[in-house]
């Protein structure tokens, strides 16, 4: 298990940065703490250890950057790897369905994204994959860029001033934000799963 506030102390803000950026850009990403670093640097800059405006910019400027990437690895590479009709994973109609799904719901569902683990990492390729317009997609990532990098430091910072030693305790706060994060895509699936009944 990684001590994630020793962590983040010694890597301080290039490191969040960096770290950030992957988890939203690179596919490979997926399984780097996100909101756990979020919450857990909130919490370390109410200590005094961090200052929470550089936190919030690293996280703004890593994940805007970040998810700009993996824009632009989904619009290079997607049509050829979505170009196979035998391929079990990356099949053409997915490509079909990605546009359909960013016609209808793409700024919100951006922005959503951002606060859904795995989900931020693979919405911005697709939004490549998909064709959504870079303009379009530069918008929604900005808003949701910033949302996440000033309300989840924000609550950490909240929490840490509000429970002494919270830092102790960051697996469990982590899992409830995790939990909040997900109530809303359940709810979306469920309209969608009435929407074809």
């Amino acid at each position: 298990m990684v001590d994630l506030p020793q962590l983040l102390l010694s890597v301080s803000y290039l490191g969040i940065f960096a770290i950030v950026f992957a988890e939203s850009g690179l596919l490979l990403g997926f399984f780097l703490p996100g909101d756990s670093l979020l919450i857990t640097a909130g919490i370390l800059a109410q200590q005094g250890s961090l200052h929470l405006a550089g936190v919030m910019l690293a996280v703004a400027l890593g994940a805007i950057i970040g998810d700009s990437t993996g824009y632009l690895i989904g619009r290079r590479f997607g049509p050829a790897v979505f170009s196979r009709p035998d391929s079990r994973l990356f099949r053409p109609e997915y490509v079909e369905r990605t546009q359909a799904f960013f016609e209808r719901y793409g700024g919100f569902s951006l922005i959503l994204a951002r606060f859904v683990p795995v989900v931020r990492t693979v919405a911005p390729t697709l939004a490549g994959v998909g064709r959504m317009s870079y303009s379009r997609f530069l918008i929604y990532n900005v808003v949701g860029g910033l949302l996440w990098a000033l309300s989840v430091p924000l609550l950490g910072y909240w929490l840490g001033g509000l429970i002494p030693h919270l830092d102790r305790y960051i697996l469990l706060v982590v899992g409830v934000a995790v939990v909040l994060s997900l109530i809303p895509v359940g709810l979306e699936l469920r309209k969608l799963r009435a929407g074809r009944q």
